[in-house]
């Protein structure tokens, strides 16, 4: 039981190393899409992920096009402060591609749109905030996703 955390563009290290260190405790793969808004070998990319990053299961791609020719066949999940389906209302798979944007944008229109039947949000109660932090969205949705098929 295991799923597939998508990173396209991530911008913040710290965000990718604390999903890095969730993507391992979960059994998790952690797909990371370039160009990203860091270095790997930044100290918040390993501080973040701690003494985990080395055991992690990590593929990287070169760019979008790239990712999806690569993985074209598979069930994924696109997550968007904008969509109307919540995420408790995914019917979460074994396997399954949970894909997440970069923090300052989100996903790019052309994604959106080309898999307008595959969006979620993660809800949120209050007008006085766009989305919740990458990494904790991330969490939010791998744990309902386990819940689901434990």
């Amino acid at each position: 039981m295991s799923f597939n955390i998508v990173l396209i563009e991530p911008e913040i290290p710290n965000n990718t190393g604390n999903i890095g260190r969730l993507a391992l405790g979960t059994g998790s793969t952690l797909h990371l899409v370039k160009p990203f808004g860091f270095e790997l070998t930044d100290k918040r990319l390993k501080r973040a992920g701690l003494d985990y990053w080395q055991h992690l299961n990590v593929i990287m791609y070169d760019n979008i096009d790239a990712f999806f020719e690569q993985n074209r066949d598979k069930k994924m999940i696109f997550f968007s402060a904008n969509a109307t389906k919540n995420h408790w209302e995914i019917d979460f798979e074994d396997g399954m591609f949970l894909v997440f944007g970069k923090e300052s944008v989100g996903l790019p229109k052309c994604i959106l749109n080309n898999n307008e039947h595959q969006i979620a949000k993660i809800p949120l109660y209050s007008e006085n905030i766009r989305s919740l932090n990458l990494a904790n969205a991330v969490a939010i949705s791998i744990y309902e996703g386990l819940r689901q098929i434990d």
